[in-house]
């Protein structure tokens, strides 16, 4: 094990408790009546891919979603549906995020995700207190400004660059196997908690254990 210096985060499932039922269940009252078919827990597909993925704009995902449905939806149906998504954000959480920061290490966060999620993540209703997303991080890497969803590993390659630190002193933290498998693979430590799991004291014992070889 190396030192860790560099600490990369998923959103979903992760630093916010997520519901997919939730989320199917909105987009089922929009008129989207098989929503379970096209929403996916880790990695989207279809124009919901084609959102994360930045291929297509929220107001053209908003048009092609409303095609399928058979009438016209408005941005503030989709934000709500997407919305649908955030159960909650825990106070653990965000405090662990504040603690590694405040310790030295570079915090990112490393999510597919997209801009009606961000659109409430950065806003002042993210944590309930008045800050943004962006308080809690050093740097974000949206797969939808990235341009590139995970598993990829071209999005792992640009967090590395961007964070300017090698894979062997790299802690990724998803909730999706498939993720950390990839990640894996470059040589970045991971851990893969269920979603919504108390990781925090797993990953500050981790990141003790590397501090030791020092």
């Amino acid at each position: 094990m190396n030192k860790i210096t560099n600490i990369a985060f998923d959103l979903g499932g992760v630093v916010m408790a997520l519901s997919h039922e939730n989320a199917v269940m909105k987009f089922k009252e929009l008129g989207l009546r098989d929503a379970q078919n096209h929403l996916d827990a880790f990695c989207q597909h279809g124009i919901f891919g084609d959102l994360e993925s930045g291929k297509i704009s929220p107001e053209e995902f908003c048009e092609e979603l409303g095609r399928m449905i058979g009438r016209k939806l408005t941005l503030d149906e989709c934000y709500d549906a997407w919305h649908a998504y955030v159960e909650s954000v825990p106070q653990r959480n965000l405090d662990a995020l504040l603690r590694l920061r405040a310790d030295g290490y570079k915090v990112c966060l490393l999510s597919n995700t997209n801009p009606f999620m961000m659109q409430w993540a950065w806003s002042p209703e993210f944590d309930g207190a008045g800050h943004p997303i962006d308080y809690y991080f050093d740097r974000l890497y949206l797969s939808y400004e990235c341009r590139v969803m995970k598993p990829s590993p071209e999005i792992f390659r640009m967090m590395l660059q961007g964070q300017q630190a090698t894979a062997a002193e790299t802690l990724f933290i998803d909730d999706s196997p498939k993720n950390c498998e990839v990640a894996r693979q470059l040589g970045i430590s991971t851990l893969c908690p269920h979603n919504n799991e108390d990781w925090t004291h797993r990953l500050l014992t981790h990141i003790s254990e590397s501090s030791k070889l020092l």
